[in-house]
Formats: structure tokens, sequence, C-alpha cells
């Protein structure tokens, strides 16, 4: 029991990880409250966007994409996985305050004429996500979530390759949204700067938390910050 205390203090970032399953619960709790929308979320410019099957593959691809840069960053680089863990999960958590509070959804869905392995997989999408709590879009927060955070990363540093194509992946995410329509370019627009936002937060919150010693990994990344400005 002593070793495993001693870990426990040792590693104690690591637990952070596990709030992802409290943020779990409130979603699902949420998905049984909030059964209707109040607000329907609609711009003209969905209208111009045409639906895609093709798309539900990077859609698909978040449910990897988020777990493996999680995991990268929690064993690899403390201070970027707490800054991604700060504004993922606040993030993640706001959006469930706002669907409460502001219950939304879709009426972009149309029916799937395609007869293809991508259109049976949106169907099956549709069938287990509903088209209600859309705005801000999860979907789109946690991917910008992550790519800010591969940015700051002294890991990839010298990898402006991995930073590429973490851009690309998140564009991709992002327009996998719309196009299958399980957003609005509106929740994606929102999702986009909510992250942002709290990036600016964590920039303030993670410098004042910095005492010199390590305290929430913030000396790991000012230090790093510092060497990426010089």
């Amino acid at each position: 029991m002593g070793k495993l205390w001693t870990w426990i203090r040792s590693n104690w970032y690591y637990l952070t990880g596990l709030y992802l399953f409290v943020f779990l619960a409130g979603f699902f709790l949420v998905e049984q409250i909030v059964t209707e929308p109040v607000y329907v979320i609609h711009s003209t410019v969905d209208d111009w966007i045409p639906f895609n099957e093709w798309f539900v593959l990077p859609y698909f691809l978040w449910y990897i994409w988020i777990p493996l840069f999680m995991i990268i960053l929690m064993f690899h680089d403390r201070a970027a996985y707490l800054r991604f863990c700060f504004v993922m999960f606040v993030g993640a958590t706001a959006c469930l305050i706002i669907y409460v509070l502001w219950p939304n959804g879709l009426d972009l869905r149309q029916p799937i004429e395609g007869e293809n392995f991508c259109a049976d997989i949106v169907r099956f999408l549709r069938r287990a996500d509903s088209p209600y709590n859309v705005c801000p879009s999860l979907h789109v927060s946690s991917t910008v979530a992550v790519h800010l955070a591969v940015c700051r990363s002294r890991i990839y540093g010298n990898r402006p390759w991995v930073k590429f194509l973490s851009l690309t992946v998140t564009v991709l995410i992002c327009m996998s949204a719309v196009f299958v329509k399980q957003h609005s370019v509106i929740d994606v627009i929102c999702g986009w700067l909510l992250s942002q936002g709290l990036n600016l937060a964590a920039d303030r919150i993670f410098r004042r938390a910095s005492d010199g010693s390590g305290v929430l990994g913030t000396a790991e990344y000012l230090s790093t910050e510092s060497a990426d400005n010089s």
C-alpha cells in the first residue's frame, strides 16, 4: 500500500484523465434530461454543404485520435498533458452546462440514399447519436484541444510534420462534422472558439500557478515556451 501511495504522489497527474469517466456519466445524464431541442441550430452555409457519407471516416477517426494523443502526452510531456486536460475537460463540462441551459439541436438530417459501407456507418451513427446537444460541438472542441497541445508540446518541437499532420486531421474532423450532417457550421465555429479561449485562459492560469518547482508542470511549460521563443 505504501508503494502505491508513493507512486500516486509521484504521478498524481495521471489521475486527471479519470475525469473522462465523470464527463461521460454527465453526458449520458444530459442525454436523458434534454430530449427535445428548444433552439434549432441552422445557417445558410449549412444548406450549401452537400451530404457526403465518405467524411464519416475522418469523423470516426476522432475515437482513435483523442485517446492516442492523450496517452502519448500523459507519458511523455506532463506540462502539455495537463494543459490538454484543462482545455478539453473544462470545455466538455462547459458544453454540458450549455446543453442544459440552452437545449439545442439540428434539423439537417435527410434520408441517406447511398448504398455503400460509409452510408451504412452514417446510418448506424444516426441511430446511436441523437441530433440534440450539438452546440458547441464536443467533437470539434476536443479535436482542437489535441491540436493545440501538439503544437505546444516539447516532444514535437523538432517534428513539424507531426504538427502539420495534426492540423490536417483537425481540419478533416471539423469538415466531417458538417459533411455528414452531425453538426452545423455554427457548432463547429463555437467548438473551435471554445477551445481557443480556454487555451488562452490556460496560459494565464499555468503562469500564475508556477512556483519554480514544477507544480502543475508549469515550470516545464514555461521553459519550453522560452526555448521556442528564443
